[in-house]
């Protein structure tokens, strides 16, 4: 494999070929959105406010061959319609030319008609496949067609790669190959160099060579992207680089020069942020939602991500149905509106990363003690004990001025002040206390007031004298004398 076919700018998407279709009944061209099940047609205006509705089709001679027989054999009264293939670039315009020639029939303008008319022809003994296919065949802006058969692939190229169809059916990598996109996700692979053998992470796709052949290109790591030099006849300007550099999405549609015809691209242009290559997609091929995480778009807000730029978006609702805001961008490489959340470049990340080294070194230090809470000024002997860390009694009052009661402690680490209610402190104190008089009795030897000058072992959690004979020991009494009288 060269290393112009692996290193070589990438054009930002397979010229493709909108379809026109004139009801014959309303003498009104229309670009075709889509066919349902039952072989109804659906319709849009071409102009070009709707040109992201237009169904596209490869306009590869034996990709749109089998398309369109495909879609005049599932077609439900194909005679009543003439259909046109236009470039999709101008589609609006040469929609408008084709009307004005319906309206005003001439013979140059029949011969223009003729110049863009598809016609279907359709072998007998393969209609009854092509309806079956019907399913695979069709393109619409929701679904893309399979670009790429998996006969087509050079699999022994694949095995010197080190993968195989398996593995990339396994790792459900093959069916976006074959749909003409990248694998979405790093691979690792061997290239063998004679001599030595090139390991290295990557992501592929599949693309058409001049002479048909279908060739595995291999989308290395790269340090960083290459925004230093024209792409496309794009010079990228110090706002464009900060754009990509910080978010990965340039914000902005610019005019791209097909190397090949000449012929200008209105474009977006993101990074892929697995290898760091500069990607470019057509604005045609463009689709934005009606809708993200509940929040409907209006005509505005999707014009703002048509062209490419940030959009901030409020109320919207996570999967764990809770609400947040972010901001939502189209990205060239994903193909689709993708949430900006923690998008910077390495010196930002630096950056943020030091403030928050600052910040919990901050927090590390020593905190001092409130002199209030909850609108309690302590007193000096409260404030002592207070910042001592011990527990302190306090009366507080409520945000109805209704008092109420409870102990509160200064954590000096984390610099809070914890409160609890009597019930809560008598709760986790109490059985504190008695388990430390417990082991003070059992294992030292040691008593509690109560019970200190009880003569006989106590029981487990015993806090008192349990009879009248242990109440006389401890007050001391003597105890009576069993002996005879003298």
């Amino acid at each position: 494999m060269s290393e112009e076919t692996t290193n070589k700018q990438e054009m930002p998407e397979q010229l493709s070929d909108i379809l026109l279709v004139l009801d014959k009944e309303k003498m009104k061209i229309q670009a075709v959105k889509s066919i349902d099940e039952n072989g109804k047609m659906e319709t849009v205006e071409p102009t070009k406010k709707n040109q992201n509705q237009f169904m596209r089709v490869d306009k590869s001679g034996d990709f749109f061959s089998n398309f369109f027989s495909n879609f005049f054999s599932q077609l439900k009264n194909p005679t009543n319609f003439t259909f046109f293939k236009v470039p999709a670039p101008v589609a609006a315009e040469k929609a408008e030319e084709l009307q004005k020639h319906v309206y005003k029939p001439t013979p140059q303008g029949e011969k223009v008609l003729k110049e863009h008319e598809v016609k279907a022809e359709l072998q007998p003994d393969k209609k009854q496949e092509n309806q079956n296919n019907m399913a695979t065949a069709q393109t619409t802006t929701e679904t893309s067609e399979y670009r790429y058969k998996p006969e087509q692939i050079d699999w022994d190229t694949m095995k010197n790669l080190g993968l195989s169809k398996e593995y990339l059916e396994k790792r459900n990598l093959l069916d976006p190959l074959l749909r003409g996109y990248k694998t979405n996700e790093l691979l690792p692979i061997g290239i063998n160099l004679g001599s030595s053998i090139l390991r290295t992470d990557a992501r592929l796709s599949l693309q058409q060579a001049e002479d048909g052949n279908v060739i595995v290109a291999i989308h290395g790591i790269k340090r960083e992207p290459n925004l230093h030099f024209e792409f496309f006849g794009h010079k990228f300007t110090d706002e464009d680089k900060k754009n990509l550099l910080e978010t990965g999405n340039m914000g902005r549609v610019v005019n791209l020069v097909n190397s090949k015809t000449g012929e200008l691209m209105p474009s977006i242009i993101s990074i892929d942020r697995l290898t760091n290559d500069v990607i470019a997609l057509r604005t045609e091929f463009i689709k934005i939602p009606d809708e993200i995480k509940g929040v409907k778009l209006n005509d505005e807000q999707k014009q703002t991500l048509m062209e490419g730029k940030p959009l901030y978006l409020e109320g919207m609702i996570s999967s764990k149905g809770t609400e947040f805001s972010a901001t939502v961008q189209f990205n060239a490489d994903k193909r689709y509106v993708e949430f900006l959340f923690d998008r910077s470049n390495n010196n930002q990340q630096a950056q943020t990363n030091q403030q928050n080294t600052q910040l919990s070194n901050q927090q590390s230090q020593p905190q001092e003690a409130p002199r209030t809470f909850r609108g309690k000024e302590l007193d000096d002997e409260q404030y002592n004990k207070f910042k001592a860390g011990q527990t302190i009694y306090v009366e507080l009052k409520d945000k109805k001025d209704q008092p109420y009661k409870g102990y509160i402690t200064f954590d000096k680490d984390s610099g809070k002040t914890n409160f609890e209610f009597p019930g809560q402190y008598k709760a986790r104190v109490e059985p504190a206390e008695t388990h430390k008089t417990q082991t003070a009795v059992n294992s030292e030897g040691k008593t509690n007031e109560a019970t200190k000058n009880v003569q006989e072992p106590l029981k487990s959690g015993q806090q008192r004298p349990k009879n009248e004979k242990q109440q006389e020991q401890q007050d001391n009494k003597p105890e009576k004398s069993k002996g005879r009288k003298m």
